[in-house]
């Protein structure tokens, strides 16, 4: 439930800068390279940040 959360949290954060690099005419290419490097670099900090630690057993 916390990945979802933190997923569609990021997901509106990428929505409002891919708008904003629209908005002040950044190249549609470098948009979409901007956009996967952030979905990956979100994707690994919300599974770092939601894990489960591993118990000591």
């Amino acid at each position: 439930m916390s990945f979802g959360l933190y997923a569609v949290g990021f997901a509106i954060m990428l929505g409002g800068l891919i708008y904003g690099a629209h908005l002040v005419h950044v190249p549609a290419h470098w948009i979409a390279v901007g956009a996967i490097v952030l979905l990956g670099v979100g994707i690994l900090s919300g599974v770092k940040a939601t894990r489960q630690k591993d118990s000591a057993e």
